[in-house]
């Protein structure tokens, strides 16, 4: 049976990100090109030298470090681990970056990319046409990738044609294979072992995938819209977030070569689209984006009692992000916000990130490693529909302000601050930082 493609009549359930977004535009990049990255559409700026200084003098600065710019398109989705920064679009180039320079490059035969999860060493990418893509880092250069597998793959899909049982309707009049996504890939997450992938889907259902053989083991009818978010922790559940207003929570079980996920409970019901998930590191919290600009969390141990709310962002909360204690949320209203959740479960902001000129799409930390200056310091990559990427040095200790002046980053008490105004002045003109007070 034919591949069933996301045509022009779908666009109008596209979510709300998307309709901030230029068209799609076409790759410059020639398909004999000897170097992934010749012609390369980005580019890379730094920021003001006197920020480097202010980082020697603060070890608790926190601003932009860079900016990575595309001459155009869009950027989606992040990844990030150790010194390497993978990027999507929406043309049909993930770029890889080592040590905030181009590294090189990867072609897929789909745009749009819309997620990228890393599994040790595979690739996985999330596409518009509804299908997964791995990548591997070749041994001999790393500088080149091979695509090795196709999810679905052919082989599966031949394998679960043959049999009628295996077809489910999938729109009113249209049948499809069950292994099948029919429409864009929304979102990609493992669990903790990095053995399963969970795809979630605009199809409104999820997938669940075995690792080590790109194995389809189950689909899951989830929600009554197009599914935005899935995220898996909590050591057996599975959260997703839809268009529909619901978070959902799911159990999963292993009795044989397949898993088996069952409905647990419905931790949101409301009018706004949830846009996105994220689970902290210590996995005691799931935190849910909003189109609202709330952002909504569980405690793991309170997790059936019902939930608490973060305000702060006034539309539409399209990106989560967390490391440490840290939670980061990125907005239509082009700003960052970083919330410390603190030993008793409060949550404070401690400051917003502001630098973009449009929506913030997509947040990545690397989770691997901290930066190196100072101990309490995290790098925090944002994409955003600006065609930029923007990477930032946050730390997690407040610097100390005057509580009669103003939030500035230029108001420190210390002594030695007036010799950094001109960075923070530099800073401030291309990426600035607003502190909130407690």
């Amino acid at each position: 049976m034919p591949d069933s493609q996301h045509d022009s009549s779908d666009d109008n359930n596209e979510q709300l990100w998307d309709s901030y977004s230029s068209p799609p535009s076409s790759d410059k990049m020639s398909s004999t090109q000897s170097s992934p990255v010749a012609n390369s559409l980005w580019s890379y700026r730094e920021q003001h030298e006197a920020v480097n200084d202010c980082m020697d003098l603060y070890s608790n600065y926190t601003g932009l470090l860079a900016s990575l710019v595309r001459e155009e398109g869009n950027v989606y989705s992040l990844a990030a681990i150790e010194d390497m920064l993978y990027t999507g679009s929406d043309s049909k180039n993930i770029r890889v970056w080592k040590n905030r320079k181009e590294f090189t490059g990867f072609k897929s035969k789909s745009g749009l990319v819309k997620s990228i999860v890393i599994a040790d060493d595979k690739i996985f990418t999330g596409h518009r046409d509804g299908k997964i893509r791995v990548w591997h880092a070749s041994v001999k250069n790393p500088s080149v990738y091979h695509k090795i597998g196709t999810l679905p793959s052919l082989t599966s899909i031949v394998e679960k044609a043959m049999k009628p049982k295996n077809y489910t309707e999938v729109r009113r009049n249209h049948r499809a294979i069950w292994i099948k996504h029919f429409d864009v890939i929304s979102s990609l997450d493992l669990t903790e072992d990095r053995s399963l992938l969970y795809s979630g889907s605009w199809d409104k259902t999820i997938k669940v995938w075995k690792v080590s053989n790109f194995k389809c083991l189950e689909s899951i009818p989830a929600h009554d819209d197009v599914v935005n978010a899935v995220v898996a922790g909590f050591d057996d559940y599975v959260f997703s977030g839809s268009a529909d207003g619901a978070v959902k929570v799911w159990r999963r079980e292993i009795p044989g070569k397949r898993t088996k996920h069952s409905f647990v409970h419905t931790l949101l019901n409301q009018e706004c689209a949830v846009t996105s998930l994220v689970i902290n590191p210590s996995g005691t919290v799931v935190y849910a984006g909003l189109s609202d600009g709330l952002l909504h969390f569980w405690e793991r141990d309170k997790l059936l009692s019902g939930g608490r709310v973060l305000r702060w962002h006034k539309v539409a909360v399209l990106c989560l992000a967390a490391a440490g204690s840290l939670v980061f949320s990125g907005s239509v209203d082009t700003n960052i916000c970083v919330w410390r959740r603190d030993d008793g479960g409060e949550h404070k902001c401690m400051y917003v990130l502001s630098g973009h000129s449009e929506p913030v799409r997509c947040l990545a930390v690397d989770m691997s490693r901290r930066d190196g200056i100072g101990e309490q310091s995290w790098t925090l990559y944002s994409g955003s529909l600006d065609r930029s990427v923007k990477i930032w040095r946050v730390c997690m200790q407040t610097p100390q302000i005057d509580e009669q002046d103003p939030p500035s980053p230029s108001k420190h008490k210390n002594r030695s601050s007036k010799s950094c105004n001109g960075g923070f002045q530099s800073f401030t003109d291309q990426g600035r930082l607003n502190q909130r007070r407690k």
